[in-house]
């Protein structure tokens, strides 16, 4: 402590003699004194003593006042002193010190002696512990104790915190204490622990932080709540700003939906205290943080959704079109809802359908660009709402479409009782205020962003210039304010007006060859660029040259060469003569380096503190990035390096074309194969359906068989003991000869049938055949469409079968009858043996059953016949099928050697290639190695220039053999 002992003596005025006496008496008095009470008034006398005489309570007592912490934890009026003690001691907060160089050293006295306390890890354990007492007196300045101490060094109070046993969990616990004064302290406390530190940050969360405080600001009353509700929003911030896991927690835990009553304002002029305002104020910015564009894409595109969802992004359209809204409120309220649209569909369509409550309705766009292209509104509102416009077209074609769509001739409101957005950023473009000429041109640049098609769309814009004159387009219009210069005269920056039409040039005709024939067209641009660009200006001026050399270059790098006079080749020797090519380059080098555009490009919002600030845009800034290479590369190329590039262009082009139409094929194919996969599965589940019909049928058949073995055993006997009455049934009408007739046609339907079954098995079998054919096949591409062919024929085979097979059902259901009715002659046969009485009238009956059966054998017959000429048919088709397969098969045999030939050619391509590098690289060496030898010799070597020209010349070579190897391919 001998610094602290250092900076005490060396102050003008210090405590007097007295005074130190008596604060080391005191601290004798706590260290020696065994009564409690001695002790207590000790330490209270200390606690008075010390905020003025804070240094030399410091000094003597810390080490004391500890010391009591440790050892009488059992009376917390002691405990209660010696923190308020030690909180004086190391607080800053004191009153009386006004002059600077006071409250300088009262910090350093702070900090100094918050490291002494926390040289022993133990003392911050101790106070943690002290925390989990709950009588107000010890856990209150136990809290303001160990705020001050994160206030004054808070990384190392954080790690001594972070690694203490339920350090955190420990804090938390001051969130839920019914005595205000601790949780609103409490909650300070957890402000200064979550700074900066993610580690504690998650911590926090996880032990319910969230809906604690969440519940409190409910509590407070939300927006009207006072100083609690914008304390707790602080400490939310520190928990959800640029941590994407408490960030995921809170969407998932559906806390997004507890903050819409947040924004139910109303529409009222009064109530809006500077307190609510505040807080307002805050509840947006956290919106913001959740859906800030530095998040993960993932992450923010989740919040956009849930806002939209929930109704939140509602309620804050509400505000933004509500009256009697303070204006700092309604800035941060368009900014939320920038990022809350920014890059999502389903919110950039509702906030198109948003309309403000005016007579007539107009669209919320609309009355914001009105806001925007107006002068008088306030600076930061403005850029705003060229904030807004720039998130809802931000990965919009469709608005980007709609925006356009209003500046073309067949949309415009020929009437003018209404005012679209394209009308707006016309009167923006070509109005007398340079920052409106800016705002409406970025505007119309993002309306245009990575939009080839509303690029071409934009150049049928036309403008009526003046009455009697013919009309103009938009794209001439803005080259001719582009080439008048100052000679207008316009409020605000002189050169905010040529910057952005310069950048609106520049992004619209890049990566549009169109734009740029259509540009060039007009005879008087190139010049007035290569004027512009030649000229020694200011350093002012220097940006506006970049800006020309980079709408110069696009012009040579985006040309079809459609125009004669300005090929890509005659203006680079236009720039060679008129300005240099080392000149242009470092005109075109000015836009990087100016101040400006690295501000630009650091985030999408425009934020600048002045309108003379506001020049560059973040997105074109990330089209000069990409751009500038590239153009420079175009102006130092020669025109047979264009033409072997172009070449080389439209071969990679083909060969990209042909890729991506056999991946089509090959994609469709895939999907055939998948739908004939499917398909045999569906087979193969119906055939097995089928396989056990025809099972359980043959078992019938069997039974039958059996059945009928019986009965010709029985109709035997009963034949052999009815002899002596034969000559009665030959009298009678029934002969033995027709018996055994009946029983020969029995016989024969018994072998139909089971030839019938032997022909299904065969069918069976050849759908199996044709099924593994098909299985086969599959792993052919070219074979889709055939199997696909054959299968539509096998359907047709399995419906014929399922026809058959319903016949066959059909005959056994009349070979059951005629079994039955046969059991019933003979039935009938044995009652007329046994009663003579009743023989004429049974033999009638026999005689009538036995004509009825022989007509059902006949038309059983003819069936029979029908059915095997249709199985006929069907063998022929089922032939016709194979023949086609072989065929199909032999064609993917010829389509796979031809494809095995062509990729043995790409692979002997690519070695003849890798050979070639190879030797290309030993004779670099060589050569090399030869000039090292030359120079040692004294012998004059070739510059390196023509060196590197020949070494280009044999790359330019090796370039062109791959592209007649991809041509011969």
């Amino acid at each position: 402590m001998n610094f602290l002992r250092g900076v005490m003596g060396g102050q003008s005025a210090g405590p007097q003699h007295t005074e130190a006496e008596t604060i080391q008496k005191l601290c004798d008095r706590v260290a020696s004194s065994t009564l409690l009470d001695d002790r207590r008034n000790a330490v209270r006398a200390l606690k008075s003593l010390s905020k003025k005489y804070r240094l030399v309570v410091g000094i003597q007592a810390m080490e004391h006042l500890i010391h009591v912490l440790q050892t009488d934890r059992s009376d917390s009026e002691i405990i209660g002193y010696a923190l308020d003690t030690l909180y004086n001691i190391i607080s800053n907060d004191e009153e009386e010190e006004v002059e600077e160089n006071s409250t300088r050293q009262s910090e350093d006295l702070g900090s100094q002696f918050t490291e002494i306390f926390i040289k022993q890890q133990e003392n911050v354990t101790l106070l943690l512990s002290l925390l989990e007492e709950f009588d107000f007196h010890v856990r209150w300045p136990g809290v303001k104790l160990l705020t001050s101490l994160l206030k004054q060094l808070g990384p190392q109070v954080q790690q001594i915190i972070l690694v203490s046993p339920m350090g955190v969990s420990r804090l938390m616990d001051l969130l839920a204490d019914s005595r205000e004064v601790i949780r609103n302290d409490g909650v300070l406390l957890l402000q200064a622990l979550t700074r900066s530190n993610g580690a504690i940050q998650k911590i926090v969360a996880f032990e319910n932080a969230f809906e604690r405080l969440l519940d409190i600001i409910t509590e407070e009353g939300s927006s009207d709540g006072g100083i609690v509700v914008e304390d707790c929003l602080l400490l939310l911030q520190n928990l959800l700003k640029n941590n994407n896991s408490n960030q995921n927690f809170f969407k998932e835990g559906s806390y997004i939906q507890r903050m819409k009553p947040w924004f139910e304002v109303g529409d009222e002029n009064s109530g809006w205290s500077a307190q609510k305002v505040t807080n307002l104020h805050l509840m947006l910015q956290l919106v913001r943080v959740l859906v800030s564009p530095t998040n993960p894409p993932g992450a923010t595109s989740s919040c956009q959704k849930a806002m939209f969802q929930c109704g939140l992004l509602q309620q804050l359209c509400t505000i933004l079109m509500a009256t009697g809204v303070p204006a700092d409120i309604l800035t941060e309220t368009i900014n939320t809802v920038s990022e809350v649209i920014r890059g999502c569909q389903v919110n950039q369509d509702y906030f198109a359908s948003v309309n403000a409550p005016s007579n007539p309705p107009r669209p919320a766009i609309v009355v914001l660009l009105m806001s925007m292209v107006n002068e008088r509104q306030p600076f930061v509102l403005r850029c705003a709402v060229l904030y807004c416009f720039q998130c809802f077209l931000y990965k919009n074609q469709k608005g980007q479409g709609e925006i356009v769509s209003t500046l073309l001739p067949s949309t415009i409101d020929a009437t003018g009782n209404s005012v679209s957005a394209g009308q707006l950023l016309c009167g923006g473009l070509f109005s007398t205020d340079s920052l409106s000429n800016w705002c409406a041109a970025v505007a119309l640049a993002h309306a245009l962003q990575e939009n080839a098609t509303q690029k071409e769309q934009l150049l049928r814009v036309q403008l009526a210039t003046s009455i009697g004159n013919p009309p103009v387009s938009l794209l001439q219009q803005c080259t001719n304010i582009l080439s008048q210069g100052d000679k207008i005269d316009r409020r605000g920056s002189k050169i905010q007006t040529r910057v952005g039409l310069l950048m609106l040039l520049c992004t619209w005709l890049s990566n549009c060859p169109i734009a740029v024939t259509h540009f060039l067209h007009n005879s008087a641009n190139v010049p007035f660029l290569t004027g512009q660009i030649a000229e020694n200006l200011g350093e002012e001026e220097q940006l506006v040259q970049g800006l020309c050399a980079l709408l110069l270059g696009i012009s040579i790098y985006f040309n079809d060469n459609s125009l004669e006079s300005y090929m890509k080749e005659k203006l680079k020797q236009l720039i060679e003569k008129r300005i240099g090519k080392e000149n242009f380059i470092e005109k075109l080098g000015f836009i990087s380096k100016h101040e400006l555009y690295s501000r630009a490009s650091q985030k999408p919002q425009p934020n600048f503190p002045s309108p003379e600030y506001m020049i560059f845009d973040h997105e074109f800034t990330k089209l000069v990035k990409e751009l500038e290479g590239v153009i420079t590369k175009a102006i130092y190329k020669s025109s047979e390096e264009d033409k072997k590039e172009e070449e080389v262009k439209k071969t990679l082009e083909q060969h990209d074309n042909i890729v991506t139409h056999y991946k089509n094929m090959i994609r469709e194919q895939d999907l055939q194969l998948e739908e004939l996969r499917q398909q045999v599965s569906t087979l193969k589940c119906q055939n097995e359906q089928l396989q056990t019909a025809v099972t359980q049928q043959v078992s019938q058949i069997q039974q039958h068989k059996d059945q009928y073995n019986l009965l010709k055993i029985q109709l035997g006997k009963d034949n052999q003991h009815q002899g002596s009455y034969s000559e009665g049934a030959q009298m009678n009408g029934i002969q033995p000869e027709e018996i055994s007739r009946l029983r020969e046609e029995i016989e024969e339907l018994k072998r139909n049938r089971e030839l019938l079954q032997s022909q299904l098995t065969e069918k069976d079998s050849v759908i199996e055949n044709l099924k593994s054919s098909q299985t086969s096949g599959t792993n052919e591409q070219s074979s889709a469409i055939a199997s696909a062919r054959d299968f539509e024929e096998v359907a047709e085979l399995k419906q014929e079968l399922a026809t058959l097979k319903s016949q066959l059902n059909s005959q056994s259901v009349e070979i059951t009858k005629l079994q039955t009715e046969k059991q019933e002659l003979l039935q009938k046969t044995e009652a007329f043996a046994k009663s003579a009485e009743v023989q004429g009238e049974s033999e009638t009956v026999i005689a009538t059953k036995t004509t009825d059966v022989e007509g059902r054998l006949s038309a059983l017959l003819q069936e029979t016949k029908e059915l095997k000429n249709e199985i006929k048919a069907l063998s022929e088709e089922r032939t016709a099928i194979k023949e086609q397969l072989d065929s199909s098969n032999s064609t993917i045999a010829i389509l796979q050697t031809e494809k095995d030939k062509l990729e043995l050619e790409i692979t002997d391509s690519k070695k003849e290639q890798d050979d070639l590098l190879v030797l290309l690289a030993d004779q670099d060496q060589k050569i090399l190695s030869l000039k090292n030898k030359l120079k040692d010799l004294g012998h004059p070597v070739e510059e390196e220039d023509e060196l590197e020209s020949g070494d280009q010349e044999d790359e330019d070579d090796e370039s062109e053999d791959p592209g007649k190897d991809l041509d011969r391919i």
